[in-house]
């Protein structure tokens, strides 16, 4: 009988992803190369749509010790978190293009913050599933 593959990812390469994102957007703010933008987003894309996040590829390879050992983070949980950070960063960099600064500052303000405060321990993504998975139950229940 075999295990069960237990679909985690460690927590430094999670906080790996979310300090990628708060200082490509402290970059942009700083220097105005929205380009930089595209580190986040596109290896945020690629974890959703290919099961392949680039920068946690490579922040895997710093690892001290075996993957399993660090506290977890539940994948899908971190997939649902990443949705939106990828929405937001393309918002954020749609309005740079255009020369829409509110759609911009807008945006990149808000997965700069929701970064920042999962950094610091409080995980929004996780707050938003979870009140959304409540909403759902209780319209279940009617």
């Amino acid at each position: 009988m075999s295990n069960p593959k237990i679909n985690t990812i460690p927590l430094p390469l999670v906080r790996t992803n979310q300090w990628t994102i708060f200082i490509s957007v402290i970059l942009t703010w700083i220097t105005g190369q929205y380009w930089l933008l595209l580190i986040p987003l596109i290896s945020g894309l690629s974890g959703l749509l290919f099961d392949f996040h680039p920068m946690i590829k490579f922040a895997k390879r710093f690892l001290k010790k075996k993957a399993s050992s660090y506290p977890q983070e539940d994948k899908d949980q971190q997939n649902f978190n990443q949705t939106i950070a990828v929405s937001c960063l393309s918002l954020a960099f749609i309005g740079a293009l255009l020369g829409w600064n509110v759609l911009f500052y807008v945006f990149s303000i808000m997965v700069a913050l929701a970064s920042l405060i999962a950094i610091n321990g409080f995980c929004i993504g996780c707050y938003i599933h979870f009140q959304w998975n409540q909403y759902k139950y209780r319209k279940s229940l009617r």
